[in-house]
């Protein structure tokens, strides 16, 4: 069978599309109803592709994408399961297109590219009827003057993809990389035995992780959950938004990745003492020093992102001395007894559920945050009291921003040392522990037979103190 695209030149000058809303909310264009949260969902996958845009960014309900704003609940659903499919699968999907052409696709055809990224996933990944995702690709390729020459390979390619994906699609994950070249020669450098393993979970959606106020136990068997080696409790991802399970109103428990909980209990202990935690939005582990005792100075540089702290730990009963500041430019001449620096990084460790990562950030985005660790590290230490601790943690999967990093500033610092955590204080985690009494977690840890609530997040994390 040979696509090709339809001949130029046959299809009239269209109007601009006319919108309206159905009764849920959905917004309807010409008619059609999901073409605008299709067309969104393109637009999206275009700047996080081209632009290196965040997703977190383009979705973001009060300063995103007004595509996907503009959208209501139902459709805003749709959109973010079509990007992050289409995201985690977008090179498999890539290998199936160019397997069903005789020629290839137009190098400069980007917004082709797109569509049928976005029209394969929904015949691939999700519970969308084949026939309704070809219609829409086809209608949306008649809607742009980029793509309209197109509609009729559109067409084709998508009703090959739906005949033909029972007998295809099972290889084509098998031998197909699932992320750049980059992130994945870096993962299979930095962990060899488990690097398979890695690539392996991190295309599938993790679960949720909540931190509990008190009783993990109680709150488990209430959410149809189990309580981790940390003390978080994992529950299925839920049908609905989180906000609207048990205990959220009034505060029970926070939403945050079991290795994300780490870094706070590393502390020897926090009540009654002066913590600072330097980068501390959104609020979970600021919720967990407060939580835990201690009288917390918590500092971002954003705004925005220190009301959103103070939003959450409102929610949650909890209190702290918030400044707008930038971490390297906190000035505390009677120190701290602590002082948390959970650093800016390349997010590496957190691709499944922020698939756009390896996309949107690359080697030397790694070089470049590793040296602003070092910086806001040089600057902690010298807030800490004689006595104190410094704890450093990331979400980065990456050692140049981790082991390497604060390997690098204990050499250029010899009054300060790692004191390694005890294996005994961590049941269940003692592959996580490295030979030096840091931590280190990757997704593939926390096995279950379940994929989706297999893993933790790749967190590092140490506990600094001067020597004696």
């Amino acid at each position: 069978m040979v696509l090709s695209p339809a001949a130029p030149g046959k299809h009239k000058t269209r109007r601009k599309p006319s919108r309206a809303s159905s009764r849920d909310g959905a917004v309807v264009v010409d008619g059609k109803p999901g073409l605008a949260a299709r067309q969104a969902a393109t637009r999206l996958l275009a700047a996080v592709i081209e632009s290196r845009a965040s997703l977190d960014g383009l979705l973001d309900p009060s300063g995103g994408n007004p595509a996907f704003t503009g959208l209501g609940e139902a459709d805003r659903l749709l959109v973010r399961a079509i990007v992050l499919s289409a995201l985690r699968y977008i090179r498999v999907i890539d290998r199936f297109v160019d397997q069903l052409v005789d020629t290839p696709l137009p190098e400069g055809a980007k917004a082709l590219r797109h569509v049928l990224r976005v029209g394969a996933t929904q015949i691939l990944f999700l519970d969308v009827p084949d026939r309704a995702a070809v219609d829409l690709a086809v209608t949306q390729a008649n809607s742009d003057p980029r793509n309209r020459r197109f509609a009729g390979l559109i067409n084709a390619l998508l009703r090959r993809i739906s005949r033909e994906k029972d007998s295809r699609l099972h290889e084509l994950i098998e031998t197909t990389p699932a992320f750049p070249d980059w992130f994945e020669s870096r993962i299979q450098t930095a962990y060899p035995n488990d690097a398979a393993a890695i690539l392996s979970i991190l295309t599938h959606p993790p679960a949720i992780d909540l931190t509990v106020k008190f009783e993990p136990g109680d709150w488990a068997e209430r959410l149809g959950g189990v309580v981790l080696p940390t003390g978080s409790v994992r529950i299925a991802r839920p049908e609905g938004p989180v906000t609207g399970l048990a205990g959220y109103e009034e505060g029970g428990w926070w939403v945050q990745d079991a290795a994300a909980s780490i870094p706070v209990q590393m502390f020897s202990r926090l009540k009654g003492l002066e913590i600072a935690d330097l980068c501390a939005a959104p609020g979970g582990k600021t919720a967990q020093l407060a939580l835990g005792g201690a009288r917390v100075t918590a500092c971002d540089q954003s705004a925005n992102r220190l009301a959103r702290l103070k939003g959450n730990l409102s929610r949650l009963g909890l209190e702290a001395d918030m400044r707008l500041t930038r971490a390297q430019d906190l000035v505390a001449p009677e120190g701290f007894d602590g002082v948390l620096v959970d650093a800016p990084c390349s997010s590496t460790g957190t691709v499944r559920r922020h698939p756009d990562i390896p996309y949107t950030k690359g080697p030397e985005d790694i070089v470049r945050l590793a040296r602003v660790q070092r910086e806001l590290l040089d600057h902690a230490s010298g807030l800490v009291r004689p006595q104190g601790e410094l704890v450093f943690s990331n979400c980065s999967i990456d050692p140049e921003e981790g082991e390497e990093m604060v390997a690098g500033f204990l050499a250029d610092h010899p009054g300060w040392k790692i004191k390694p955590v005890k294996p005994e204080r961590w049941p269940g985690l003692a592959a996580a522990i490295t030979e030096k009494g840091e931590i280190r977690t990757h997704p593939a840890m926390l096995e279950h037979d379940d994929p989706g609530l297999t893993g933790l997040d790749g967190f590092y994390a140490v506990v600094l103190i001067r020597r004696n």
